[in-house]
């Protein structure tokens, strides 16, 4: 039984391009089936979170990131009383926009992109299942239903200020209403995303061998978790230890959110979907004590791993990448593949093929972007560096 702020599917505002609906699965079922198959899907397998997608194969990549989000977003979902399939849906597409090298690859691609509207992954993700998912005969991009595609595009709330053209392009045609909140579903899968990365980049940490279990154990969330543990188990294998504090710490953020969002709910008491999406403010979020921790647990990461030396000489590495491709393509669009040739020959200004450049750049994947780099210029970045082999796992 769903509540009644749940997205009920039979109510669904529907495609831009109307379709006869499936008899066997809801037209949100049919969403998330779509992003499953999608090529920009399949491509985040060999796409960063962190470290870069060669570094090794125990580290999380795009994909397996928008997996994790997706359990926990089911987790969430169902025990609200939500749709899970339109959570599930919006928690596997909420990534599909991110370019090669994760944000290192998405802020190099916005400064070349600066002087032609700016790139932003959110935007790019509508961009990509709107447009450039090109398989079907009667219509460009997968037809999402309204209520998927409004969680993909203001799942972490209104878009407010300059709308970047990505997004912009589609919502004159179709309004995804993205002065207003989304839905409880989107909402969940935004915090799902948290959770997710909150949890395995500690994880990923560690295995890189960029801080010890010694040092989380001593912060904030971690460390009761990890009390708890030697008291349960004193004695434990130092792999099991901190394993069974990392679960603990990831039960400890879901609990979290699904005590603040049934105490919004209960309060706010919306009748609908609608107006969950009036209310004027998320409905699912941290509490003020729990957040505050995760932002010392944040500030710990961003020194300790996201600035790390290591990751930051890969850093500089894959920005030249980047700042290497994007003019090239430029100058001699003609190294684009057969079937961009025809974009590129309706491209009306520097500005139309400057977005159709960054529209082929950030759906390369790392291998590619690192392959296209080294057939185009000659210089192969990873013999410049040996970081691979201190992160290769175990």
């Amino acid at each position: 039984m769903m509540a009644p702020y749940a997205s009920d599917p039979r109510a669904t505002r529907g495609r831009l391009h109307p379709e006869e609906e499936s008899a066997f699965r809801s037209p949100f079922q049919r969403d998330r089936d779509r992003i499953i198959h999608a090529s920009a899907f399949r491509r985040l397998k060999h796409k960063t979170q962190v470290f870069i997608e060669h570094e090794g194969d125990y580290f999380r990549t795009r994909l397996t990131h928008s997996i994790e989000v997706a359990q926990v977003a089911r987790t969430i979902s169902g025990v609200l009383g939500l749709n899970t399939e339109l959570t599930e849906a919006v928690a596997l597409a909420h990534d599909l926009g991110h370019p090669p090298f994760g944000h290192t690859g998405e802020d190099a691609l916005d400064a070349l992109m600066a002087p032609y509207g700016g790139f932003d992954h959110n935007a790019q993700a509508i961009r990509i299942v709107t447009s450039l998912e090109r398989h079907y005969a009667d219509f460009d991009g997968l037809n999402l239903t309204w209520e998927t595609l409004e969680g993909i595009a203001k799942h972490n709330g209104p878009v407010t200020g300059e709308i970047p053209y990505a997004l912009a392009d589609y919502v004159a045609r179709h309004d995804l209403e993205l002065h207003t909140h989304a839905s409880a579903e989107a909402q969940v899968a935004a915090l799902a995303d948290d959770i997710a990365y909150s949890h395995h980049d500690l994880h990923d940490g560690l295995r890189a061998e960029l801080f010890s279990t010694d040092e989380l154990a001593e912060l904030p969330i971690l460390d009761g978790c990890f009390a708890e543990v030697d008291r349960l188990y004193p004695g434990l294998n130092y792999y099991r230890r901190r394993h069974e504090a990392l679960r603990r710490f990831f039960g400890v953020l879901v609990e979290d959110v699904i005590g603040v969002a049934r105490a919004n709910l209960a309060e706010a008491d919306p009748k609908s979907a609608r107006e969950v999406r009036a209310a004027g403010r998320m409905m699912v979020r941290f509490t003020p004590g729990l957040w505050a921790d995760l932002k010392v647990l944040r500030e710990f990461l961003f020194h300790r791993m996201y600035r790390a030396p290591e990751v930051v000489v890969m850093r500089e590495r894959v920005t030249g990448v980047i700042h290497d491709l994007f003019p090239l393509f430029m100058a001699h669009p003609e190294h684009l593949p057969k079937q961009w040739r025809k974009d590129v020959a309706e491209a009306q200004g520097e500005i139309a093929l400057a977005r159709i450049v960054a529209d082929y750049i950030a759906g390369m994947t790392d291998r590619f972007a690192l392959q296209e780099h080294a057939r185009l210029t000659g210089s192969d970045i990873l013999e410049k560096t040996n970081v691979a082999g201190a992160w290769s796992g175990d």
